[in-house]
């Protein structure tokens, strides 16, 4: 690797054919330089690399779940909560360069790194008790208190800013799960814990899910849909773009997961206001995938009772769930005001009605003007009750400069049970989207 005049050559932890794992050496100047990799005498092309002081990364597993332990070394996990006020370590990398510890050997007495920071645990500025080296080459760790104001779910993020002189670094955002009495996590929107969102590699978990859906699109009108999947998952991890109520996550991976079976579930109808009856036809010919359009007005602005009925198929067992939407349907009450977004001041959005105890996701996403392969998106989730949800300018700043959109979506949940499911839910969802220019 080279940079101005100096040439620095990384300490290597693995390589694969596919990706390379190595420690940047302590000494590598800041600035835009050229990394080149040789292998049997054969030299690749010159990638343009750019190093400043420090960019923080949180180390994550199964999509963006963060790894913290207690001071004991037990891993947080979703089956495994943390609690507030206990003390953790979280493991990290990118704090900067501290010549005192060693880039290719092992430390007993690591050192802290007094690198300018702000840590947001679950919304909340967090103070490290300590930030630095861990024993490992290349690897920190931050130990902090989980603050006692943090809220409780399964998906609490955490995210670290950097300050380089006038550049602002914006860490990836993990999640960790949180409970106040430990154990496993409670998700208060879907009312499912932890041990049933994060099955074992070899387990399998049998779904169902019925969808009514309206949208309020800016650009294309208002449209409503209804549709329904019946699945079993083996081996499936938690989804990227998971949060907890009060908490905003950035993604910038598809989900990952096992392997998908659709479960045959018979005949499925939907009744509702104004006379709505409808039978969900065959999705694509998809096992276990339904769907139907449904006309203007079918959700009416003054809410209504919904009722999905199922007759049974080889795999499902007949069914009946309730959607009750309340009057009026939510309103997002300053769309108008997002055709352009600064990235560096948080956004506010604005909305009212909706149903009482339910929860509204605000997201937005952008990809880089010039280089469509660059782009990244964000949620974030809040009670309905709130009326307004600000969106901190860190996240914001974590996607790229361009072309994008905001999102603002009412979910509102009724339970659904059927033979042959270990999990089920209906969901009804009033979306609203508008385009934006990320500067």
């Amino acid at each position: 690797m080279k940079i101005g005049s100096t040439v620095v050559h990384p300490a290597l932890y693995y390589a694969t054919p596919t990706q390379i794992d190595a420690v940047l050496p302590a000494n590598t100047p800041v600035g835009t330089g050229t990394l080149t990799v040789t292998y049997n005498g054969t030299t690749s092309a010159a990638a343009n690399f750019v190093v400043v002081p420090s960019a923080v990364g949180l180390t994550d597993y199964n999509g963006n779940y963060g790894v913290a332990t207690d001071l004991s070394g037990n891993l947080l996990t979703m089956t495994n909560s943390g609690k507030p006020g206990l003390t953790i370590i979280v493991w990290a990398t990118g704090l900067g360069a501290d010549a005192a510890d060693s880039d290719t050997t092992y430390t007993t007495s690591p050192h802290a790194i007094n690198t300018q920071m702000q840590i947001y645990f679950g919304g909340v500025l967090t103070t490290a008790i300590y930030q630095g080296a861990s024993t490992y080459p290349g690897v920190d760790v931050i130990i902090l208190t989980i603050p006692d104001s943090v809220p409780s779910g399964c998906w609490i993020p955490m995210a670290v800013v950097t300050t380089n002189g006038a550049n602002v670094v914006v860490s990836n955002v993990v999640t960790f799960s949180i409970n106040p009495s430990g154990g496993a996590c409670v998700d208060a929107p879907s009312g499912l814990h932890g041990n049933e969102l994060t099955p074992l590699s070899t387990q399998s978990l049998r779904t169902g899910l019925l969808a009514l859906i309206q949208t309020n699109s800016a650009k294309d009108g208002t449209a409503n849909v209804t549709d329904a999947a019946f699945q079993k998952y083996t081996g499936i991890f938690a989804p990227n773009g998971q949060v907890s109520p009060g908490g905003c996550v950035v993604n910038f991976l598809p989900s990952t997961g096992g392997t998908i079976e659709g479960l045959r579930a018979g005949t499925i109808t939907l009744t509702g206001p104004n006379g709505l009856d409808v039978t969900l036809a065959s999705q694509f010919g998809i096992t276990g995938a339904y769907y139907s359009p449904l006309a203007a007005g079918a959700i009416p602005s003054t809410g209504g009772t919904f009722t999905f009925k199922g007759s049974g198929g080889a795999d499902v067992g007949s069914f009946t769930s309730t959607l009750t939407l309340t009057n009026p349907l939510i309103a997002w009450t300053n769309q108008a005001s997002f055709s352009s977004v600064n990235r560096t001041q948080p956004v506010t959005v604005t909305w009212s009605g909706g149903n009482p105890g339910s929860y509204v996701y605000i997201a937005g996403g952008s990809v880089a003007a010039g280089n469509t392969a660059v782009k990244a998106d964000f949620t974030c989730m809040a009670p309905v009750e709130a009326g307004q949800f600000t969106v901190p300018s860190y996240i914001l700043l974590s996607l790229p400069a361009g072309n994008g959109s905001l999102n603002l979506q009412n979910a509102v949940f009724a339970p659904l049970s059927a033979t042959g499911i270990d999990v089920g839910t209906a969901d009804a969802d009033i979306d609203y989207d508008a385009p934006v220019t990320f500067h």
